[in-house]
């Protein structure tokens, strides 16, 4: 019989996660604790997924092995603190706060022994589509590994990773979708600007990105070559990338990709 899984954190990835291992099958109702401060959270998260929630996370330690830390950087320090006599040598610890090392949770917790995985998953996590990557220390075994990426598998991919490649990671797929959802919104804008109405122009834009990004899956192709493909000569789509080229749609990708990745070392430094 699969063990307990506990959250401390009901907030928005929390939830994808139950709603993901719950869908799955990965985990019954029944089966996930979730330590949560916020009343209406509570509610909410048993409503809707019949999860059982409580104000203190003492009964998520006493009653689960795996237990997700699903709190912002920000409060993880003070909540290491409070947890730190309840951390046993049997737990194994899945953070998914953006920039803290796993050097950060022993030095808190002061128990060298403690298992302890980081993850950098997405919110696209949240319809199941999510993009996560996962480290762990050397107290965990294989076994133990396979049972955090099972549950990350559960709302989309995962790859693998040493943690030193976890920075770069929460620059491209941590912060990604925010990316994605600028460059959205200004197609749809253009759309409006050219003409269209907004429903028509979100409609068009959406399956665009959507159709694309289909495509680049399934067709195996690099993305230049598709890209040539719909480049005729002399046509519009080889005279708008022109303008992207004089601007430096490239380079300032790569800029706000580096920004956010050197942002997330600077929050692992404390």
């Amino acid at each position: 019989m699969r063990q307990k899984i506990g959250f401390i954190g009901g907030g928005q990835m929390a939830e994808a996660l139950i709603k993901g291992i719950i869908t799955s099958g990965l985990y019954k109702s029944e089966d996930i604790l979730v330590a949560e401060p916020n009343e209406s959270r509570r509610d909410h998260l048993e409503s809707i997924y019949s999860v059982k929630a409580h104000y203190s996370n003492l009964p998520v330690f006493e009653n689960c092995r795996v237990i997700m830390l699903a709190v912002k950087p920000q409060t993880m320090s003070m909540l290491l603190e409070d947890c730190q006599d309840r951390v046993q040598p049997q737990h194994i610890l899945i953070s998914i706060a953006a920039g803290l090392p796993i050097s950060f949770y022993i030095d808190k917790l002061g128990k060298p022994k403690t298992k302890m995985v980081r993850v950098m998953p997405n919110t696209p996590a949240l319809v199941l589509e999510g993009a996560s990557a996962i480290s762990r220390n050397l107290n965990v075994t294989d076994e133990e590994l396979r049972v955090a990426e099972e549950i990350f598998l559960a709302v989309g991919e995962v790859v693998i990773l040493d943690e030193v490649h976890l920075d770069a990671v929460t620059g491209l797929s941590g912060s990604g979708p925010a990316y994605v959802f600028s460059f959205v919104e200004a197609l749809i804008d253009a759309g409006v600007k050219s003409g269209l109405t907004r429903a028509i122009s979100e409609k068009l834009a959406l399956q665009t990105v959507s159709g694309s990004v289909k495509l680049l899956k399934e067709s195996g192709e690099h993305p230049a070559a598709l890209r040539g493909k719909v480049t005729s000569p002399g046509g519009t789509a080889i005279t708008a990338l022109h303008v992207l080229e004089k601007v430096g749609f490239h380079g300032i990708i790569m800029d706000i990709v580096e920004s956010a990745v050197n942002r997330s070392k600077e929050l692992g430094k404390g």
